[in-house]
């Protein structure tokens, strides 16, 4: 980061590697759809080397990025219009043998997605940032701008409303 600061673009090359998984789940947990995570994703790294000069060496860098990236997701998705998709009719779905794991992992995939939709953007960050990503609730708290108690809500609620909207999963699979 030091390095990236005085101006090594090839520094700030290493940090967009290690953090590109990353903001992209951070984006795509704001705005759901994978293009427009990426699109955001591309958009905070950008803004976070422009602000180079505003990043607090004293401060963990990902939790100071991830707001970066947390706050381009949420401007795309103010930004963007609404679209309506007309569902695919039933009848034009095949039918045939169960699917592979592979397909069933999709399926679980898509309806963890869709679950996750339907929390509040800040519950949802802060249960992706936890969960899947392993932060602390601490760095959640700075990448939120909120208190580490309020994480912790955040997370527990956002698991107890998950495991509400999933609890039929298991039934189907």
């Amino acid at each position: 980061m030091t390095r990236a600061a005085a101006g090594d673009r090839a520094a700030f090359g290493v940090l967009v590697e290690r953090y590109a998984g990353v903001a992209r789940r951070v984006a795509r947990a704001v705005l759901g759809n994978p293009e427009d995570a990426d699109d955001a994703a591309q958009d905070a790294m950008l803004s976070a080397l422009v602000k180079l000069d505003q990043y607090d060496p004293r401060r963990p860098f990902g939790p100071w990025l991830l707001r970066i990236v947390s706050n381009a997701a949420t401007d795309r998705r103010r930004r963007r219009t609404v679209r309506r998709v007309e569902p695919l009719d039933p009848g034009l779905a095949a039918g045939g043998p169960r699917p592979d794991t592979a397909a069933e992992q999709r399926a679980l995939g898509e309806r963890l997605r869709q679950a996750l939709a339907e929390l509040p953007e800040r519950r949802r960050v802060a249960v992706v940032l936890f969960d899947v990503e392993g932060y602390s609730h601490a760095e959640i708290a700075a990448v939120l701008g909120i208190p580490e108690g309020t994480v912790r809500s955040e997370v527990f609620h956002a698991r107890r409303r998950l495991r509400a909207l999933l609890v039929d999963w298991k039934e189907e699979a």
